[in-house]
């Protein structure tokens, strides 16, 4: 049996870790110690895959609090780490020609259409006629 979903390889981790937005430490009053950035994945990764609140993620687990997991998720989601995630692994498939592309779907909640698109053809009936009126 392989390792748990959640646990983060030596080889993803080169991947991410360079995207990571780094946090400077405060000199004066520096507080606890914050746990490193990929124990906290994988705590991100045990809540989304087992789907349980952020709140109850077990503390025995060493992945730091729930709450700990979801801010340093937010902070990275907002830094735009899984945008360059996902551009960095897109362009290594690509150089690697294993992307697919008979299988691309676009649609505008990823592609805006400026100014409304092209023109627009004739709409097609899909009915043989009218619709009721269901009012």
């Amino acid at each position: 049996m392989g390792a748990s979903p959640w646990i983060v390889s030596d080889e993803l981790w080169e991947r991410i870790e360079p995207l990571l937005p780094r946090r400077e430490r405060r000199f004066r009053y520096p507080g606890r110690r914050p746990l490193s950035d990929r124990q906290v994945l994988c705590g991100i990764l045990y809540v989304l895959h087992t789907g349980i609140q952020w709140q109850y993620l077990p503390q025995e687990l060493g992945f730091g609090s729930g709450m700990t997991c979801w801010r340093r998720l937010r902070d990275w989601n907002a830094a735009g780490v899984w945008q360059r995630l996902h551009e960095v692994l897109l362009a290594e498939l690509n150089a690697d020609r294993k992307l697919d592309r008979s299988r691309c779907v676009v649609d505008s909640s990823h592609v805006r259409a400026v100014k409304g698109g092209g023109t627009r053809g004739r709409r097609r009936s899909t009915g043989d006629g009218p619709a009721r009126n269901t009012t």
